[in-house]
């Protein structure tokens, strides 16, 4: 199984600093941080033309009321993974609940490895938290490494705090087949833009040609294990329920690019509940769709 140091170094100064603060201040912080960023309009003018395209019915004040909440959530979030770094598992537990995880822990019981295919919505490190601590097995969560050294050490050591073993996305496939049919998560976000595979799907997604990774149907189609996709929602701040609904079951027989098709249309739905916690000031349309993939 590939293993990730996650121990080199020490955290920063600022990092140390801030996770030491009590939630009351940071959210002052991220008050502030939301503020700014909205002063500031970082990144503005992309959030809006993709806004307007995926709901062309929000009238200018919405959208800007929309874009508004954006900061505020996205800020939220930042504030919520650095405090990540010395939060305890029972704190993890205390502010995100598991719904409708009854056939997940069911098939993990069973001995079955179970796919869990997630979005960048709302705060999704909590959400690998909350699965490594309440779940009960070995949990294999995919991630893509960052050109930067120092916030890779970062991101895996947060990510590893509760015993997730961390993968780069390119070895995920290998890393499962050999573990076998042990019980045990495989845990991926998978709504970024495969702008480095050649396997792609296409579909209308918010109103656009998108394209999606398609390693999620790999995974299944070549072990032929189950998958749910787990969706997130803020129910205040600073606390969020996740849920478990089934994306393909074990063994299944579908077509091509139907399963990362429901995938596509589950994150949809989640995106269109609350706009604004989805991370509009990524660059997700870059790719453009050629005559070939139509």
């Amino acid at each position: 199984m590939t293993q990730v140091s996650t121990t080199a170094g020490r955290p920063a100064w600022w990092v140390r600093w801030l996770a030491a603060l009590p939630w009351w201040l940071l959210d002052r912080v991220a008050d502030l941080l939301a503020w700014l960023a909205f002063v500031i309009r970082l990144d503005q003018a992309r959030m809006r033309d993709s806004m307007a395209i995926a709901f062309p019915d929000f009238d200018p004040p919405r959208l800007r009321a929309s874009m508004r909440e954006f900061y505020r959530g996205f800020s939220q979030v930042l504030v919520e993974v650095i405090k990540t770094t010395v939060m305890p598992g029972s704190e993890i537990r205390r502010r995100v609940a598991l719904k409708d995880f009854e056939q997940v822990t069911a098939l993990l019981a069973g001995g079955q490895p179970v796919l869990l295919v997630a979005a960048h919505q709302c705060n999704w490190e909590w959400m690998l938290q909350a699965l490594v601590l309440e779940l009960g097995v070995p949990v294999d969560a995919a991630y893509k490494p960052l050109v930067d050294g120092w916030a890779q050490r970062e991101m895996l050591r947060m990510r590893a705090r509760f015993g997730a073993n961390l993968v780069p996305a390119q070895d995920l496939l290998a890393t499962v087949i050999r573990g076998g049919k042990t019980a045990r998560v495989i845990a991926m976000v998978a709504d970024q833009e495969p702008r480095t595979s050649e396997r792609r799907h296409w579909t209308r997604f918010l109103n656009r040609d998108t394209a999606f990774y398609m390693g999620a149907e790999e995974i299944t189609r070549v072990t032929r294990f189950p998958a749910f996709f787990v969706g997130v929602r803020r129910t205040a701040r600073g606390y969020y329920e996740i849920s478990a609904v089934p994306l393909v079951a074990a063994g299944e027989k579908t077509a091509a690019g139907e399963i990362t098709e429901r995938y596509a249309r589950l994150v949809e739905a989640q995106i269109r509940a609350s706009p604004p916690d989805w991370p509009w000031t990524h660059k997700r349309w870059k790719l453009k769709r050629s005559l070939y993939d139509k």
